[in-house]
């Protein structure tokens, strides 16, 4: 290092003694260049320019430096005042292109014996003092001529070889005094770093038991006792921060004597549970979310035979998320009751090798399970079922539970938050008055419903329903009566049509209903129950009096009547105002002479 400290020191001192030597040759050129022009316009302005020579001829003589001195005369002097002095004509390239470019050109001629500066300065017609375009017919700024030089820099040269060879004795003497100083003094410290390199070398593997020693007194023997400290609780020390590590992290982690790769190993479980819980926080829905937890435990935990529930901790319905396999691993009613369920019910897991039978609702009396669930919040909470092969691979699926509920710990404040989301979505598909889909729904999602029924060769009968003479209601008795009648129109409808129908408040008192695969008798006996239940109800409009109302019914049928749900919609909005041109409080189906407007 010392030696490479010195040869750097001698090229950049050598470069500096030639970078200076040049830009000092330069320097003095511009200044000699000043004198000459300077002289010349003398010569011009008192008539003696026949003694120019003898003027250059005395600065090159009176410059040591200086080897030779002479001028050019631009092509638009020769041409006013002819060629001049025959000293003065182009000599080189560099006369040529200091003319043309009304530039400093400079060259560097360098041999073994000499070094020689090769400069040409440019003479620039100016109007200031003097004005040179007095006496010449030129433009400003054009060349008039150059002032040529070379000087002898050798001397430079050698002197600063002379100064590079005296730094490069001082170096070398300092090198010898300091290696010297190397061995006797820090070869003691070299051999303690060497012992620190050998125990930190075992470090990295597990191993603390490295005893550091030195003869060095002071500073150096403090730190080799306080090293032989430190590393006498390294394992003790690493082995807290595993444990502390765990409690994240229960389980997970490669089991290792190595306390470093024990702590890698836990601390690589967090960073995959990080970037699964940044991953999700992105995700739109539950649904997604619960997928990437079921991918989670195919590839990353390798399970293959499971099932994932979902359940709904108020009316204790149980829905399944996701099988593995065909086979169910529980009877059928616990679905509708998870109470049933002894994870659910317990809340804690329940693991088929503890008790015989263990679990009552479980079909799998033949085979091992494991069943994890975890509560989501007051009003959701999940449950898991693994099934295994036998006793070995229970207790790996148990190995296993605890990072499983840390992905789940993870997922949770996501899966609250998307449920919230759903919730604040089908709040805002449903009418408020009626807790019906409201039409926002129906433009949505009625062509993605007709999708799927058209895939499954499904069928849809349209009832469109209208309160017969509601404004009357409103402008008589007012508008609280008015909703009241809507409410309970609404209640006969939720009460009159199966889960798979749906029942929709189109707009003011006019209300949709899409009966999912029903036939055309079915249909009108679901009609009729609507208009006798409605017309059944008794409204009471005060001061004792009463009031009853019927409703109208127009029936179109998908895709017997249209080939797209929307013109069904219509139709069926055609038949329901036909019931209302030919008295009202009846039930009409679509013919295809009521349709007179165009094509649809």
């Amino acid at each position: 290092m010392l030696l490479a400290l010195a040869i750097a020191t001698i090229v950049n001192v050598s470069l500096n003694f030639r970078e200076y030597s040049i830009k000092g040759a330069t320097e003095k050129a511009t200044m000699t260049a000043a004198i000459v022009k300077d002289g010349l316009t003398a010569h011009m302005v008192n008539d003696m320019m026949d003694k120019r020579q003898y003027f250059l001829d005395q600065i090159s003589n009176n410059h040591s430096e200086v080897k030779s001195l002479w001028i050019v005369r631009s092509p638009l002097v020769t041409k006013q005042y002819g060629q001049g002095f025959s000293s003065e004509t182009l000599r080189d390239e560099i006369d040529k292109e200091t003319l043309q470019s009304g530039k400093i050109v400079q060259t560097i001629q360098e041999g073994t014996d000499s070094i020689i500066l090769r400069v040409s300065v440019p003479y620039i017609a100016t109007t200031s003092q003097p004005n040179c375009l007095q006496c010449h017919n030129v433009q400003r700024g054009e060349t008039l001529g150059a002032i040529s030089m070379e000087f002898d820099i050798t001397n430079m040269r050698n002197a600063g070889m002379v100064t590079i060879l005296k730094i490069l004795a001082i170096n070398l003497g300092f090198i010898v005094i300091v290696l010297f100083l190397l061995n006797h003094y820090v070869s003691p410290y070299m051999k303690l770093f060497s012992s620190m390199q050998e125990g930190i070398t075992k470090a990295y593997s597990g191993d603390f038991t490295h005893t550091f020693f030195t003869n060095v007194k002071g500073d150096a023997r403090n730190i080799a006792e306080q090293l032989n400290t430190l590393f006498s609780k390294m394992q003790e020390t690493f082995g807290n921060i595993k444990y502390n590590l765990s409690t994240f992290i229960p389980q997970g982690c490669v089991a290792s004597k190595d306390p470093l790769q024990e702590a890698k190993s836990i601390i690589g479980e967090l960073s995959d549970i990080y970037k699964f819980k940044k991953t999700i926080e992105l995700d739109l829905d539950k649904e997604t979310v619960y997928k990437r937890f079921i991918d989670a435990l195919e590839y990353k935990f390798d399970i293959h035979e499971f099932a994932f529930y979902q359940v709904n901790q108020s009316t204790h319905e149980r829905k399944l998320i996701y099988s593995s396999t065909d086979k169910a691993m529980c009877s059928d009613h616990v679905n509708h009751n998870a109470s049933l369920c002894r994870a659910f019910r317990t809340q804690s897991d329940v693991i088929s090798t503890e008790y015989i039978d263990l679990c009552q609702a479980c079909h799998k009396q033949d085979g091992f399970y494991v069943c994890i669930p975890f509560s989501i919040n007051d009003d959701y909470s999940i449950v898991l079922n693994i099934a295994a092969k036998n006793e070995s691979e229970v207790s790996q699926i148990n190995a296993k539970t605890p990072s499983i509920k840390n992905y789940l710990e993870a997922a949770k404040p996501v899966i609250e938050s998307r449920i919230l989301t759903a919730k604040l979505r089908d709040t805002s598909l449903r009418d408020g008055m009626t807790g019906l889909y409201n039409r926002r729904f129906l433009e949505e999602f009625i062509d993605q419903v007709i999708s799927q029924a058209n895939r499954k060769d499904e069928t849809y009968t349209v009832l469109m329903l209208d309160v017969d003479f509601f404004k009357m209601v409103n402008d008589t008795y007012g508008h609280d009566l008015g909703d009241k009648v809507i409410v309970e129109l609404a209640n006969v409808l939720k009460k009159s049509i199966r889960e798979a129908d749906l029942a929709i408040r189109y707009g003011g008192e006019e209300f949709l209903i899409l009966l999912h695969n029903a036939t055309a008798e079915g249909a009108l006996n679901v009609a009729a129950k609507i208009h006798q239940s409605f017309a059944a109800l008794t409204f009471d409009v005060g001061m004792g009096e009463t009031m009853k109302k019927t409703i109208s019914i127009g029936i179109a049928k998908y895709p017997d009547d249209a080939d797209s749900i929307w013109k069904t919609i219509k139709f069926a909005d055609t038949a329901l105002y036909e019931a209302k041109n030919t008295g009202r409080n009846k039930i009409v189906e679509f013919q295809a002479d009521m349709f007179k407007g165009e094509d649809f």
